[in-house]
């Protein structure tokens, strides 16, 4: 899995346009093994990133769950606390 790929879904507020693009972006570069693709495949690429991007979006538009949303700033600080125990 790739590490720059976050979950997205149950959150409040709920996940941005630019967090599903930046999401779907890591997948497809996790998939092509490219981080900028050559001119012959940057359409392809490109098209990928949209599609991707759209599934995502109806994915998360579409599940359903009975526990309470996570806050973003209690998250972000449980994760900083991990790195800083992880790398002390």
């Amino acid at each position: 899995m790739c590490r720059n790929i976050k979950t997205l879904f149950n959150f409040e507020p709920s996940a941005t346009e630019d967090e599903i693009h930046a999401s779907a972006l890591q997948f497809v570069r996790k998939l092509s093994g490219f981080n900028k693709p050559s001119q012959a495949n940057a359409e392809a690429f490109d098209l990928a990133v949209r599609e991707v991007s759209d599934v995502a979006r109806r994915l998360l538009t579409s599940l359903h769950t009975h526990a309470p949303a996570r806050d973003r700033e209690i998250e972000a600080e449980k994760a900083r606390e991990r790195s800083r125990s992880r790398f002390a």
